[in-house]
């Protein structure tokens, strides 16, 4: 007796085939996914771009302001328009995430320091050309914040895909890698209390 193996056979061959359109169709849907989250990584990160450069601009117009009034105060100018050139800098020479947060913090601490002077200066606080400069650089601190909190928000996303079991595989095939935060120094955490 003979026992007819041609379904069984062809049961199983059906079988492995399905299994291996399951398995690249995941892939793929996989590998797609991490490509949307990647792209939404990337232009979180231009966002935050757009938004420094605009803060590289209003400075030197919040310095000139502050230097009519408060010229013996040179060394706080000086720094804050080294501080602006070395993120500039580095903005242009470094597209990275940890180059450039560092960069700014400096940035955003000697700020700070510039917007202290005003308290010294009650015809500066007074200028309208200053305040409206400081509103306006405000407002911008304020959509970098945001921008920050969106990208890290996304980065988060897509880190936990790339590292995630099993789209792990995809990632490491496809070449995707991990994003850095946009962190805030430990100095910059929290309210930061400036009176004018």
């Amino acid at each position: 007796m003979s026992v007819d193996l041609g379904p069984v056979v062809g049961l199983a061959g059906g079988l492995v085939c399905l299994l291996a359109v399951i398995v690249i169709g995941w892939g793929l849907v996989a590998y797609n996914r991490l490509v949307r989250q990647r792209n939404q990584v990337q232009a979180s990160w231009a966002q935050i771009d757009v938004q420094l450069k605009r803060r590289y601009d209003l400075i030197p117009n919040l310095v000139e302001t502050v230097r009519g009034y408060a010229a013996h105060e040179r060394s706080t100018l000086d720094a804050v328009v080294a501080a602006r050139n070395n993120a500039v800098a580095v903005a242009a020479h470094d597209p990275g995430v940890g180059g450039r947060a560092a960069a700014e913090n400096v940035l955003t601490q000697t700020l700070g320091r510039l917007f202290a002077l005003a308290e010294a200066y009650p015809d500066l606080k007074a200028n309208q050309n200053f305040a409206a400069l400081q509103g306006e650089l405000a407002n911008t601190e304020d959509k970098i914040a945001y921008a920050r909190q969106f990208f890290n928000s996304a980065a988060q996303t897509y880190n936990t895909s790339v590292q995630s079991v099993p789209t792990n595989v995809v990632a490491g095939i496809g070449g995707f890698r991990v994003w850095e935060y946009f962190e805030a120094d430990g100095g910059e955490r929290g309210p930061v209390q400036v009176r004018f």
